[in-house]
């Protein structure tokens, strides 16, 4: 297993997220915790937490400020010990038993808030972005990591081809993923100023199928959809589904890829002292002019 690739998008929000009810649960986030503690206990394959900690360091690292309240959010295992001997008086906030969504915070209590690949499993994330927000001191910093986009397409398209052919249905195997764009949309909703997103994406590369799963299971990460199937899956479709895999995302040397898409999103609790957007109507030039003047040069 290796990375193969890395590229990264920057994206600054300029929209709204629209204002939908509550949406329904997705994830058993009982079933998640007793997964998470099972992968720790069997020793958990780390390499992406390992990738998200690091960088969460340097960006950590780039802002020149002090945090004397910071807390970890759910960042699963011992994933973010090198911060917390950085930030020594951290407060560590793991996955209860129940899955709890509400968090524990009083109000403008925390001056940084961060999260390593932990908020993809929420089921409520408008409300978790809205608690943080409502726990964060004026000027205070949000920086989590989680994995979204197109993550693990590959495993997605290949079980839904071999459901199909082997089964004649599909049910729920990966989970969907929330895209950049809607990230820095649900920042600007939860009141989050200077909000940005960028996602790094991670190529992976494996000897077949059953060893990206054998990795999922010991990250804590296989399927926990409430919708998922609770029957073993048949032999055939997963036969059928390691060829398929093999026959649409392999290399030359038939080793397979995986993508993983780590989507990072940074916001402050809004402050006097930051940057604010011109009023309209306020500009002392104007851009008509100056385009007619560059096209008389």
């Amino acid at each position: 297993m290796r990375r193969i690739a890395r590229t990264v998008a920057i994206g600054v929000t300029s929209g709204m997220a629209q204002n939908p009810a509550t949406p329904p649960a997705l994830f058993d986030r009982a079933l998640l915790h007793v997964r998470q503690h099972r992968a720790q206990a069997q020793g958990p394959v780390s390499f992406l937490l390992d990738r998200a900690a690091e960088d969460m360091s340097d960006r950590l690292a780039a802002v020149m400020r002090e945090f004397h309240a910071p807390a970890d959010l759910w960042t699963p295992g011992e994933g973010l010990a090198g911060l917390r001997a950085r930030l020594p008086s951290i407060q560590r906030i793991a996955l209860d038993a129940a899955g709890s969504e509400t968090l524990p915070f009083a109000a403008d209590s925390l001056d940084l808030v961060v999260s390593a690949l932990a908020l993809q499993f929420v089921n409520d994330l408008p409300g978790v972005l809205a608690q943080i927000r409502r726990a964060l001191r004026p000027d205070g910093l949000l920086l989590a990591a989680m994995i979204g986009g197109d993550s693990l397409t590959e495993l997605r398209q290949a079980f839904a081809a071999a459901e199909a052919e082997c089964e004649g249905g599909v049910s729920p195997r990966v989970a969907p993923f929330a895209d950049l764009r809607d990230v820095g949309a649900l920042l600007q909703r939860a009141g989050f100023a200077l909000p940005v997103t960028d996602v790094d994406r991670v190529v992976v590369r494996y000897g077949n199928a059953f060893a990206l799963m054998q990795d999922l299971r010991r990250m804590g990460a296989a399927n926990v959809l409430i919708e998922r199937r609770r029957t073993p899956s048949r032999r055939a479709t997963l036969l059928r589904m390691a060829e398929i895999y093999a026959e649409r995302f392999a290399d030359a040397d038939g080793r397979i890829r995986a993508t993983f898409d780590i989507i990072w999103l940074s916001g402050w609790a809004p402050h006097a002292s930051q940057q604010q957007p011109l009023k309209p109507g306020s500009a002392k030039a104007s851009l008509a002019e100056a385009v007619k003047k560059a096209g008389e040069t």
